[in-house]
């Protein structure tokens, strides 16, 4: 999707973080088990973050990305982008959650980094990929893993494809505030598990903000973002589907294995992510179904 140039994205709750020691799990933060049922539900392995002694103060600089303000700058670099993706989020699911009967609140941060970060779930390396922390309610991104969309995983790339990314693990944020991560913690894994519903709802949530992202406006009421194209859409899906379990199963185990499943087939993420797209938010009960239907 292409920002409208005088759109402005100030206010996108953006940081970049430099490299750190990182927080160590252990004291007030998440066990080795928390984090085993965080990854199942997050669809990220998060137990590499498990360490020893009391988490400690990130000591890595922070910029909070002030030389990005307009849409003409989120046009012209990555960062801003994420910066005009939160701006537009942020918009959308302040309102569109009161619709639903929730109560929003804003993510502490989108924070971008490489190589490592410090997190309330523990130390990450870009390895972990993009993730939500329930603890400090931030997401993490490692920018660079847009360009391993195209070249590990298959994706066509694109701009709406990296805001897919960002809008999937807001996703989880909302997930987070209405109690439904915490609800749906039961550790298992397979293709009709909580951890796959989780995912999808995710997915579906991220294509309800896409089909609304042309209308939600900033503060002077001008629209973030320009009409999204079929060739933008496609790009969303295209990276929905890259990194469907049965396809990163068959990448590298050369077999698929729904049992093992905690993110949902490539199909899977493409439909219920055009199901928010085409019907909303209201849509994205992904817990209703039964296995089949799912």
């Amino acid at each position: 999707m292409t920002f409208n140039d005088n759109s402005n994205i100030s206010g996108g709750r953006v940081s970049r973080r430099g490299r750190n020691t990182g927080i160590a799990v252990g004291g007030g933060g998440l066990g080795v088990v928390a984090l085993f049922v965080l990854s199942q539900l997050l669809g990220v392995d998060l137990t590499g973050l498990a360490g020893g002694g009391a988490p400690q103060p990130d000591s890595g600089s922070v910029s909070s990305l002030e030389h990005c303000q307009t849409g003409a700058d989120a046009n012209a670099n990555v960062e801003c982008r994420m910066k005009g993706a939160a701006a537009s989020l942020e918009a959308y699911w302040a309102a569109e959650l009161a619709t639903l009967g929730g109560t929003y609140q804003s993510p502490r941060d989108l924070a971008l980094f490489s190589s490592s970060v410090g997190t309330g779930c523990g130390s990450a390396s870009s390895a972990t990929g993009p993730f939500y922390c329930p603890p400090d309610q931030t997401i993490y991104v490692d920018t660079d893993f847009f360009d391993e969309l195209r070249t590990r995983f298959g994706s066509s790339g694109g701009p709406l494809a990296e805001m897919y990314v960002v809008a999937h693990e807001w996703g989880h944020h909302i997930q987070n505030l209405t109690g439904i991560l915490e609800r749906s913690q039961d550790g298992q894994s397979g293709s009709g598990s909580n951890a796959v519903r989780v995912e999808l709802q995710a997915d579906c949530f991220a294509g309800a903000w896409a089909g609304e992202a042309s209308t939600t406006r900033d503060a002077s009421g001008t629209p973030f973002l320009q009409a999204i194209t079929a060739a933008q859409v496609r790009d969303a899906l295209s990276a929905a589907s890259a990194v469907g379990d049965d396809r990163i199963q068959q990448a590298t185990q050369g077999q698929v294995n729904p049992e093992g499943w905690t993110h949902g087939s490539s199909e899977q993420r493409e439909r219920w992510f055009t199901t928010g797209f085409e019907q909303g938010a209201a849509s994205c009960d992904t817990f209703a179904p039964n296995d089949s239907e799912l």
